[in-house]
């Protein structure tokens, strides 16, 4: 998916979050937002997922040089973030079907498979209520870098995760993320350092 920003800004009363940002995120690349705690990454990263309206400038989401409208954006991509809850009731098998019936994973991959390749297959029938912090984010995580999108967003994708757990992370962006626009929101360069391009927040305020 193609994103451009064309001296797009953000602002909260009077207080500008970021501004003058013209920038292209072209398919298939990887970009990192960083900056300071509290520098409005996250809301970048909101205001690509067309969740939040910019307040100045513009944005064009295009697919295969096709205009893509903001109502059905949703249906193109995937984010994970810590703000963004999972169904604490389901089951890990549970929560991944529900997800499935939304959009669809890679390949036909299956759940199990899923579930399996994040480690978390002897916790396949347990509620996620009583995971920890961890395996939530794994399962966070499979369940955006499996779906069959052409964007993804990731805002702080290591929380919580242990060395292994930041392992499988960039095992599964170098696997399962082939093709796609990959965005990330992070001030943890062990986070990005796959990342081909970096846009510091900081510069646009």
């Amino acid at each position: 998916m193609r994103i451009t920003f064309s001296d797009t800004g953000k602002r909260f009363n009077r207080e500008w979050i970021f501004r003058n940002l013209s920038f292209d995120f072209l398919p298939g690349e990887s970009y990192a937002i960083t900056g300071p705690n509290g520098s409005g990454k996250s809301t970048v990263l909101q205001v690509i997922s067309g969740s939040m309206a910019p307040s100045a400038g513009q944005i064009n989401w295009q697919l295969k040089n096709e205009n893509v409208e903001v109502d059905h954006l949703f249906s193109h991509l995937t984010i994970s973030a810590p703000y963004l809850e999972t169904i604490e009731e389901l089951t890990a098998v549970e929560f991944l079907s529900f997800h499935n019936k939304f959009k669809k994973y890679i390949d036909d991959i299956s759940i199990n498979e899923i579930l399996d390749i994040v480690g978390l297959t002897k916790a396949a029938d347990k509620q996620i209520r009583y995971f920890s912090s961890g395996m939530k984010q794994r399962i966070k995580l499979a369940q955006a870098i499996f779906c069959d999108v052409p964007l993804l967003l990731l805002d702080e994708p290591c929380t919580n995760l242990d060395t292994a757990g930041i392992e499988l992370y960039h095992q599964l962006i170098s696997r399962y993320a082939i093709g796609k626009t990959v965005i990330v929101s992070s001030n943890d360069q062990q986070e990005y350092s796959f990342c081909k391009s970096i846009i510091n927040i900081m510069g646009y305020k």
